[in-house]
């Protein structure tokens, strides 16, 4: 019995070394198969837009169950965390708002995407809220041009796709975290024309720099002709005593991107300076990571 084994685990083994070369050619040609597949459809990936589906319209309805808060409160905070670890090393940014609605064919989209061109030559991030229109000409500016180009999406109650032109992207749930991230890591701000979402983002900065809340970064408002009636009413503001006349300081009004840039350039080269930003191990975190700004 002992022998009859034996002889079966030797044949077994000599059948082994036999077709040893047929086992390692099969075993190649899965992997080289299952590497291709994987480049394919990371290819795919790359090249198909991202689509960020609908989520439930819900309202502010007053107080929940206390497990409901503490479940809405532990999303808030990982959503800020997702955010910073996704944010840290991208680098210091400008960001770009305005109107999600305009086509190519629109001579704000062609402004946009030439200031993301200029931010990307200076070697800063830019930053969008991620979507089509103005978000993605300033987008595709520095994207096309070796830029960073960052976009911070939001989940709507109908589903929407962010732009191809995106070097890094997060999707916020909230609309404060995500105003939060595009405000935190940015030292200037873009206004290009826009609507209700626009006029949001612009009035918040204003009052965070306003109140002493935030520096007083550059804050420029793109397109006269269309923010006229706004300059207008924030000078009736100024009349009527609601804001001081220096706060109307707070903002450079202007056609020129020539002048938006050198405005923000000026005062980015006056109040900073580069500083290398180091990675922790202990966080996973690359070592080799693009510069930050710190103070003069």
């Amino acid at each position: 019995m002992k022998s009859s084994t034996q002889r079966a685990l030797n044949n077994a083994i000599e059948f082994m070394q036999k077709n040893i070369f047929l086992y390692y050619a099969l075993i190649n040609i899965l992997f080289a198969e299952s590497l291709r597949i994987f480049i394919c459809y990371f290819l795919l990936m790359a090249t198909v837009q991202k689509t960020i589906p609908a989520k439930e319209q819900i309202y502010l309805e007053g107080p929940k169950s206390r497990t409901y808060e503490l479940r809405f409160a532990w999303k808030v905070f990982s959503q800020f965390i997702k955010g910073f670890r996704t944010l840290h090393f991208v680098g210091p940014c400008i960001t770009v708002f305005g109107s999600a609605r305009f086509k190519e064919d629109n001579p704000y989209y062609a402004a946009a995407r030439e200031f993301g061109k200029r931010v990307a030559a200076l070697g800063f991030t830019m930053m969008t809220g991620g979507g089509p229109g103005i978000m993605e000409a300033a987008n595709r500016g520095a994207y096309e041009n070796g830029g960073m180009s960052v976009g911070c999406n939001i989940v709507l109650p109908h589903e929407q796709k962010e732009n191809q032109y995106l070097t890094k992207s997060i999707t916020f749930e909230y609309f404060f975290i995500r105003k939060a991230m595009l405000t935190k890591y940015s030292y200037a701000f873009i206004i290009m024309p826009g609507g209700f979402g626009t006029m949001d983002e612009f009035y918040e900065i204003i009052t965070l720099i306003q109140t002493k809340t935030v520096t007083q970064f550059p804050v420029v408002l793109y397109g006269k002709n269309y923010y006229k009636p706004l300059i207008d009413n924030i000078r009736f503001m100024a009349e009527q005593g609601t804001i001081s006349e220096e706060d109307m300081k707070l903002v450079l009004l202007t056609d020129d991107i020539d002048e938006a840039m050198e405005h923000i350039t000026k005062y980015i080269s006056t109040n900073y300076k580069i500083k290398p930003l180091k990675g922790m191990r202990l966080l996973f975190e690359k070592r080799q990571v693009p510069n930050g700004l710190r103070n003069n």
